[in-house]
């Protein structure tokens, strides 16, 4: 049973009690996190995650107005609003820092060597330089990856396993993002063996989106594989309809592009990942170091259906997928 702390000196029956410094420091001490997140302030998924986060920490004791102060900054899909908002940050010297996606936690390394920074949905922070290794971080950096690079290709298999007619595909990518180029590469080597033509569309922006995506829907037999990143997932909308408008099925990394009217995706489950991420922040607010925090690489995947969108595509999807299937939504 929890007791308060007037009870528990009541209990003690008068006697005097000399409370460690360092343990009346620590239980009086607001903490400060700091918060860069890739997606948009207006990006609804970015507000969910914060959500899912905020909530972790609630649930770890830690709330906000009261042992906890949060600073958030979005840096969306602009590398030079990263670094300025990585600056600030900094500058308020908080206690960790919570990032997601690689644009975020490359500003973040350059600005700092010394806080604690636990990121999360990014890919090989090994070969990016993030960390020493998966098992032994180093530095002050330390979280959770959105898997291998092969990933590419089974985005690929689905897509084909959904639409077996397939045999042309565009990959919306960002060839700036190194992530972006090994999972191209991924879905080369095996597109292939699937009779697929493969075939990159690097866009920085809404308009290059919509060109680059009807000029690929001239010929038939064509789907889109869309790589997760700021620039996919802030203009996620225009994507969904651009696919719709043109009669393209396509592939995406997450959930919510399908519940947003997608036909289909495979990727991580970023709640999970979240949720363990706040964890870590927790454990380091306790006195854990981000060196001895081994990265994490996901667990959980999720395969989502978007029955509705099939049928407006005039796809018939294959009864065992649908069992297969985490969700179907109709």
């Amino acid at each position: 049973m929890a007791i308060g702390r007037r009870q528990f000196i009541s209990a003690l029956g008068g006697a005097s009690v000399t409370w460690p410094l360092t343990a009346r420091a620590q239980s009086d001490r607001v903490r400060r996190i700091g918060v860069l997140h890739s997606l948009n302030e207006s990006e609804p998924e970015g507000q969910r995650r914060i959500a899912v986060f905020v909530q972790s920490l609630q649930k770890l004791g830690w709330r906000e107005g009261t042992n906890l102060v949060i600073d958030y900054r979005f840096g969306g899909d602009d590398s030079e609003h990263n670094r300025l908002y990585a600056a600030e940050l900094v500058g308020l010297k908080p206690d960790v820092i919570w990032t997601s996606g690689g644009l975020s936690l490359l500003a973040l390394k350059r600005a700092t060597r010394t806080i604690p920074i636990v990121f999360t949905t990014v890919f090989d922070p090994v070969g990016s330089g993030f960390v020493a290794s998966l098992a032994r971080p180093g530095g002050n950096i330390t979280g959770f990856t959105l898997g291998e690079f092969s990933m590419g290709g089974k985005m690929l298999e689905v897509l084909k396993e959904v639409v077996p007619q397939v045999s042309r595909v565009a990959v919306i990518l960002n060839l700036e993002q190194p992530p972006h180029v090994a999972m191209w590469r991924a879905i080369e080597v095996i597109a292939p063996s699937l009779g697929v033509r493969s075939t990159a569309i690097d866009v920085q922006d809404p308009a290059e989106i919509e060109s680059a995506i009807a000029v690929f829907a001239r010929e038939p037999n064509g789907g889109l594989i869309v790589l997760p990143g700021p620039v996919t997932i802030n203009h996620r909308e225009l994507v969904i309809a651009l696919a719709a408008r043109h009669r393209l099925p396509a592939v995406y990394a997450y959930r919510f592009f399908v519940t947003s009217g997608g036909l289909v995706s495979y990727g991580i489950d970023t709640t999970d990942q979240i949720q363990q991420a706040a964890a870590y922040v927790d454990r380091i607010l306790k006195g854990a170091k981000p060196e001895d925090l081994p990265v994490q690489q996901p667990t959980k995947f999720e395969f989502v259906i978007n029955l509705k969108t099939a049928k407006a595509l005039g796809l018939t999807v294959p009864p065992a997928l649908l069992t297969r299937a985490d969700e179907v939504i109709e």
